[in-house]
């Protein structure tokens, strides 16, 4: 057995026995990494146990094709051909699951989109993005959590900061970070011309406290009256937030909660993704000069990928990828994008 295999197992063992403890429980931190560390080892797991059945299959046939009985040796090659083409699979699998994780895959995501060039249309793109990673997050068994939603003014949203929950949230959404461009003819459009529109996306891990350490000395905080439509504490409290963080300059602000504190909290999460999301920035940065690909990066000014409704094409311009079914891709059907986009990242870190 792989040596590497053999102590991702003893690992996985080591981690069940961990979560079966009374302790671990009570320690919601350490829980909620054990429970990751799970989820990502369960795979190798299954795969290894299947692989360990095969070759007790493979070992048996092989001693029957020895035994000197024609009729039995006949069955047993048949029995080899056909062990011999399932196994390879389940190895090349195990081989791709010991490649060492980036440690943040397994994160929460913080999404947030906005509006860009295009006006009220491209609010309406903007509303369109975020039903379609609503509905893709949904077909994966992750949870979305609504923060902040600002509407447009003809539908669609001026910005929207929302958390994907669930395993490997990160994983799926790392790559989606940059501008996002869509070709149609608007509603509003009289005379049946193609209007050229933009919206931007930032998907950032959910940072933890460990991650980012915030002096509270740094921080400014405002309190002020939400506005806009919502529940009874909306115009008649002060439980509107705004945190501004002085060594950066990032500004949060938060109004969708009931509570001034409830607001803080959510601000708090948001700043703590965007701090730790501008610190993985720089990393990508430097790593992209060297190797000059932008499938890894957090570049939020390059355009990743056109959605050209007349010939229903959503096209990924890092890997020069078009795919002609935009309209399951509107409704959260990515997975040919995401696949592609996490074979050449793969692909990428091994060659560098």
């Amino acid at each position: 057995m792989d040596p590497r295999l053999r102590q991702a197992l003893a690992r996985a063992e080591e981690v069940a026995r961990q979560l079966a403890e009374p302790a671990t429980a009570a320690d919601t931190a350490k829980l909620k990494s054990l429970g990751r560390e799970h989820a990502r080892l369960v795979p190798m797991v299954r795969a290894a146990e299947s692989l360990a059945r095969l070759e007790r299959e493979l070992a048996g046939a092989q001693e029957m094709a020895s035994s000197g009985d024609p009729e039995m040796m006949a069955l047993a090659n048949e029995e080899l051909d056909r062990l011999t083409t399932d196994i390879e699979p389940i190895r090349a699998e195990i081989q791709e699951l010991l490649v060492p994780p980036d440690p943040l895959e397994d994160r929460d995501v913080i999404l947030e989109i906005r509006a860009g060039t295009g006006g009220d249309e491209a609010g309406l793109f903007a509303g369109e993005l975020l039903r379609m990673y609503t509905r893709f997050s949904e077909r994966r068994g992750l949870k979305v959590e609504p923060i902040e939603v600002h509407a447009g003014s003809v539908g669609g949203i001026r910005e929207a900061i929302v958390a994907i929950r669930g395993t490997g949230a990160y994983g799926w959404m790392r790559r989606e970070s940059g501008v996002h461009r869509v070709q149609r003819v608007p509603s509003t459009e009289t005379q049946g011309r193609i209007h050229t529109s933009a919206a931007t996306v930032a998907a950032m891990p959910e940072a933890e406290e460990i991650d980012v350490r915030i002096d509270a000395n740094d921080l400014k905080i405002d309190v002020f009256r939400s506005s806009g439509p919502g529940g009874q504490s909306v115009n008649t409290t002060d439980s509107a937030v705004r945190i501004t963080h002085l060594p950066s300059g990032l500004v949060v602000q938060q109004q969708d909660q009931k509570s001034q504190l409830q607001n803080k909290m959510k601000a708090m999460d948001v700043l703590r993704a965007r701090l730790l999301d501008r610190m993985i920035a720089e990393q990508e940065a430097s790593r992209s000069a060297e190797r000059r690909s932008m499938v890894g990066t957090g570049d939020r000014s390059a355009k990743i990928r056109t959605y050209n409704f007349p010939q229903s094409r959503v096209t990924d311009h890092r890997i020069n990828l078009s795919v002609h079914n935009l309209a399951d891709v509107m409704d959260g059907k990515l997975d040919d994008l995401v696949n592609a986009l996490r074979l050449a990242a793969r692909q990428e870190n091994s060659d560098g």
